[in-house]
């Protein structure tokens, strides 16, 4: 058996966005890893570096525990790895190097990894793990335990092999999830995740993944890692889990990190039954799609279980656009879901992408409008960011000469030609935010003046906010229409 480090390569400290909203959650890929490991019998330690500052922290780890290997397995369910971020692709490099320059075997695990082989075996990497990790991971330091160097029977790994680089088949996805142990929790400082999120926002929340994989084909979804294919947990190994979690750590929040959380209507009616068998209270937040909402029990099933919000894939206002992203969806659903929704008390948020191909200023203000008409209750906005695997960058990709990926997650720069030029795309993601705050305090205000015993502390700072967001507002719009000539 041999002693193993595990870590990742995602820096919070790296991405001023993310350090700045303090939404830290574990990494919850690395983590099955490392279980997966352990269950094996490998001698397994772990190194956070969510909070680190530098790469150089894991010095005198690997001066303490002096492992045989070195793995660096990213959470592949946290979709800011998926943007393979060049901060983190930097820090990745230096702590490959500083493992072999320790003696380890180095081995990456990572949607970056998989996208750029053969950079990361420039830098130190021994072997890339792609498709699912742990199966093929196991099966990996197994046989590096036992000496061997060659693997050419071994799917899903590429690496230098007598001066070329070797890659095998992708490995097939594991389709009973529930063989897997739990992740290692027990190797997580969680006191200081819980300590983040308490100062910050006065409660805990986790992470979680039900399933892996999405079956749908939006052409710019990047899926490195889990494909196409959709395999799920039962809700009977979710519950124990969470069981178990608020046993030894305790929560009141969960993110349920999956890509398309209860696809199968069946799946999530066991779950909320099993949530009120087990006498368990938590609130949680998912990601889904608005042709999943339409069915009044399944939106009924996510109230009972506790789920506060959904965030949907609404991406644009314009159905042109959405059809031309393949994303299956029309706005019309988008609407009767947000009723729907809101109908059983869980608030509406929207993802939103700016700058596809061909979309005009016309289907900008098609999406405005629907933002400004639902005011759901958030938004996340980002710009058309091409990933290798996808239609979307196979029809772009002769644009990325110069950049082909952002440094940090507000980075929005817009890295092929478009209708529009990138500053207009940077002004644009501004002046709808602030837009939107505006028209989000005057719906909050003309619900106050019908019902004022009712207002929240909430409300009342959005009607205050509107002193601010009118002239902001009106100085964001005409930045924006400067942009479009400059």
């Amino acid at each position: 058996m041999s002693k193993v480090l595990v870590t990742h390569s995602y820096f919070m400290r790296f991405d001023p966005k993310q350090w700045g909203l303090q939404q830290s959650f574990a990494p919850l890929g690395t983590l099955y890893a490392a279980s997966a490991l352990r269950k094996e019998g490998h001698d397994v330690a772990f190194f956070d570096v969510m909070f680190s500052e530098s790469a150089e922290e894991i010095f005198p780890i690997l001066e303490r525990e002096q492992p045989e290997i070195l793995l660096i397995c990213d959470d592949g369910f946290n979709y800011l790895t998926k943007m393979c971020l060049t901060n983190m692709r930097e820090a990745a490099f230096r702590m490959s190097r500083l493992g072999g320059e320790h003696g380890c075997k180095v081995i990456v695990s990572s949607s970056d990894a998989t996208d750029h082989v053969e950079s990361y075996l420039s830098q130190g990497a021994h072997y890339i793990i792609h498709g699912e990790t742990e199966a093929t991971l196991v099966s990996l330091v197994n046989q590096l335990s036992s000496g061997n160097n060659h693997f050419p029977e071994l799917a899903g790994i590429s690496y230098n092999y007598e001066g070329a680089i070797q890659s095998t088949a992708t490995p097939e996805p594991i389709s009973n999830l529930d063989t897997l142990p739990f992740p290692a929790w027990d190797l997580v400082d969680m006191k200081r995740y819980r300590s983040m999120w308490l100062h910050r926002y006065g409660y805990f929340s986790i992470n979680l993944a039900t399933t892996r994989g999405c079956p749908f084909r939006c052409t710019w979804c990047a899926k490195p890692i889990y494909g196409y294919r959709y395999n799920s947990h039962s809700p009977k190994y979710i519950i124990d889990q969470l069981l178990e979690l608020k046993k030894i750590i305790g929560f009141e929040k969960v993110w349920f990190c999956d890509d398309i959380f209860g696809l199968d209507k069946r799946w999530l009616t066991e779950f909320s039954r099993l949530v009120t068998e087990n006498k368990l209270h938590f609130r949680y937040k998912i990601q889904s799609r608005a042709d999943l909402l339409l069915d009044e029990e399944y939106v009924k099933n996510l109230a009972r279980s506790g789920c506060e919000m959904v965030w949907l894939g609404t991406e644009s206002g314009s159905q042109k656009v959405l059809d031309a992203m393949n994303k299956g969806i029309r706005i019309e659903q988008v609407e009767q879901a947000t009723l729907m929704l809101r109908k059983y008390g869980i608030q509406p948020a929207f993802f939103i992408q700016f700058g596809y191909p061909g979309e005009t200023i016309e289907d900008i203000r098609l999406t405005q409008r629907m933002i400004n008409r639902l005011l759901p209750e958030d938004i996340g906005i980002s710009v058309s960011y091409p990933l290798p695997g996808t239609l979307f960058y196979e029809s772009v990709k002769n644009d990325l000469k110069e950049k082909s990926n952002w440094t940090d997650s507000d980075e929005l720069a817009l890295m092929f030609k478009n209708t529009y030029p990138p500053l207009f795309y940077k002004r644009l993601h501004r002046y709808i935010h602030k837009n939107y705050r505006l028209h989000q305090g005057w719906d909050q205000f003309k619900k106050t003046l019908k019902h004022p015993l009712h207002v929240q502390a909430k409300s009342l700072r959005r009607i205050v906010l509107i002193i601010y967001y009118i002239p902001t507002s009106i100085i964001a719009k005409i930045r924006l229409n400067h942009s479009i000539h400059e």
